[in-house]
């Protein structure tokens, strides 16, 4: 058994995710690997669970939360 290492469960099912930078972690749960991977929105702190918007390097999890912060440029839609 593994244990995940956001909430600590000692689970048979966990699974193993490697970064694309070569880092290693356990989860029990998909909830537990967003927690921990997930980038965060730039304006609200949500996390970005789909593809977000990214300027530069800010991350937005809509265009309402880039506009808030500035960014004009981004749509949700085009």
């Amino acid at each position: 058994m593994a244990r995940c290492e956001v909430c600590g469960n000692d689970y048979d099912n966990a699974f193993e995710v490697t970064t694309a930078k070569g880092q290693s972690h356990t989860f029990d749960s998909f909830e537990c690997a967003i927690h921990a991977l997930a980038p965060e929105c730039a304006h609200c702190g949500c996390k970005i669970v789909g593809h977000g918007l990214q300027s530069e390097d800010s991350i937005y999890c809509c265009a309402h939360c880039a506009r808030e912060s500035g960014e004009a440029r981004l749509q949700d839609r085009s």
